[in-house]
C-alpha cells in the first residue's frame, strides 16, 4: 500500500471512529498541498463537517489528531481552514523506498519492436558545486555534466586567488564540496567589488561588468577556449578533484549512467550549429560581434548565442548535445529533467532546435520540477 492509499484509510477509520461515518472513498482524496503551506497532502474535511456538528477548523484539528496518534505515516499536521495539511514523517518515506528498491519490475514496462526510444537527461551537474538531491532522479541514464563556462572559470580564479594551494587532501573536503566552496569565494570576493565600485559612483549594472573579478574570469574563458596550457592544466586538475566526488556519491546512491556528455566536448559542435544558422539568416550578428536569436516573433525576447569574444553560452552547449544524442541513439523524444527555474531555457531550445531544422526539436520534453535551491544551470544567464 503506498502512503497515500495508507493515509486515505486511516482518514476513513479516523471519520468512523470520531463520527460514527463511513466515509466514501471519493470523500477521503487527498491532494497534493500547496507550496505556500507546510505538508506533504492535504485532506478537504468539509465532507466531515455535518457529521461531526463541529466548525471546519475543529474538525480538522480532531482527524488531525487522530491521524497523528494513529497512522505511522502522518508525522505532524497543520490546519487552514478547512484543510487538514499533513506532513508524512522520514520513516514512511524509508518504508516506501525499501519497497520500491525490493520490488525488481517497480516501474518497468515491457517494450515492443515498435515502442519509440526514449532519452532521458538527468542528474546534470555542475563541476564547481557538489551534488545535492536535486541531481538525484531513478531513470535511464544519460547525463551531461557541465565541465566548462565562465561559472567553472570562477571556481578556478578564486582557488587562484585565495586557495594557497589547497587540496581535497589537505582540506579533508571532498573534491566536490572543496570547489563548491570556491564558488561560493569568487561571489564573495565579486559583490565586494561591486559595492566598492557603487560606492565611487559607479552605476550598478555597469559596476557588476566592470569589476576586476568577474573581467579576469572572462579572460581566462577565453584562454581556456584557446586551449591555453596553464588555463587547460588548472581546469583538468580541479575538474578531476570533482570527479572522485561525484563518483564517490553516485556509488553511495548505487547511480550509473550509459552515456556521459561533457559540455567541454559538446560546445563546438553547437558553436558549428549557430555558425550555421548565421550564415543560413537565422540568427543575427550585433554589433560587437555578439551573435543572437530573435525570438520576438515566438512573443519572446532575444537569446544571445556566442558572446562578444566568441565564447559560448548554456545553450550553445545545449545545440551541440542535442544534437550528439540524436546522432549517437536512434532515439525518437529527448526528455530533460532539469528545475522549474529552467522553464524558459527549454522553452527557447526547442525554438532553436526547431528554427535549425531538426525535426525533433519541437517536440522535446522538460520535464520541470519545483526546487528551492538553484540547481544545474543556475549561471545559465552567463553561459
Amino acid at each position: 500500500m503506498n502512503i497515500e492509499a495508507l493515509i486515505s484509510k486511516a482518514a476513513g477509520d479516523a471519520v468512523k471512529a470520531l463520527y460514527g461515518m463511513d466515509a466514501t472513498e471519493k470523500m477521503l482524496q487527498l491532494q497534493k498541498t500547496r507550496s505556500e503551506f507546510e505538508g506533504n497532502l492535504t485532506l478537504v474535511v468539509f465532507p466531515f463537517v455535518k457529521a461531526a456538528k463541529k466548525s471546519p477548523e475543529q474538525t480538522a484539528q480532531e482527524i488531525g489528531e487522530y491521524l497523528q496518534a494513529n497512522c505511522s505515516a502522518v508525522e505532524k499536521f497543520n490546519v487552514v481552514k478547512g484543510f487538514l495539511n499533513l506532513s508524512v514523517g522520514g520513516g514512511a518515506w524509508l518504508e516506501l523506498l525499501k519497497a520500491i528498491d525490493a520490488d525488481e519490475h517497480f516501474g518497468m514496462k515491457q517494450a515492443t519492436e515498435d515502442s519509440p526510444l526514449v532519452m532521458i537527461e538527468y542528474s546534470s551537474p555542475n563541476t564547481n558545486k557538489p551534488l545535492h538531491l536535486g541531481h538525484v532522479r531513478k531513470v535511464v541514464k544519460t547525463n551531461i555534466v557541465n565541465d566548462r563556462g565562465i561559472h567553472i572559470c570562477k571556481s578556478m580564479l578564486a582557488w587562484l586567488k585565495y586557495g594557497n594551494g589547497e587540496t581535497p587532501e589537505s582540506s579533508g573536503k571532498k573534491g566536490d564540496h572543496l570547489i563548491g566552496d570556491y564558488y561560493v569565494a569568487f561571489d564573495k570576493h565579486y559583490r565586494e567589488e561591486v559595492k566598492e565600485l557603487v560606492a565611487q559612483g559607479m552605476d550598478e549594472e555597469k559596476a557588476k561588468q566592470e569589476a576586476p573579478l568577474i573581467k579576469e574570469a572572462h579572460e581566462m574563458l577565453v584562454k581556456w577556449e584557446q586551449n591555453d596550457p596553464e588555463v587547460r592544466a588548472l581546469w583538468e586538475k580541479m575538474n578531476n578533484w570533482v570527479y572522485a566526488g561525484f563518483d564517490e556519491t553516485y556509488k553511495k546512491l548505487g547511480v550509473a549512467f550509459d552515456k556521459i556528455y561533457y559540455e567541454s566536448q559538446t560546445y563546438l559542435k553547437g558553436k558549428a550549429k549557430v555558425e550555421e544558422g548565421l550564415a543560413k539568416g537565422l540568427f543575427e550578428r550585433h554589433e560587437d560581434n555578439s551573435v543572437w536569436a530573435d525570438l520576438t516573433k515566438e512573443g519572446l525576447d532575444q537569446k544571445l548565442l556566442l558572446r562578444s569574444d566568441g565564447t559560448s553560452v548554456y545553450m550553445t552547449q545545449d545545440i551541440g548535445t542535442a544534437e550528439m544524442r540524436f546522432q549517437d541513439y536512434p532515439i525518437d523524444k529527448m526528455i530533460y529533467v532539469v528545475g522549474n527555474e529552467q522553464n524558459y531555457h527549454f522553452q527557447v531550445l526547442s525554438i532553436l532546435l526547431d528554427r535549425l531544422g531538426f525535426k525533433w526539436g519541437k517536440e522535446l520534453v522538460h520535464f520541470s520540477y519545483g526546487y528551492r535551491r538553484r540547481c544545474r544551470r543556475s549561471d545559465a544567464a552567463h553561459g
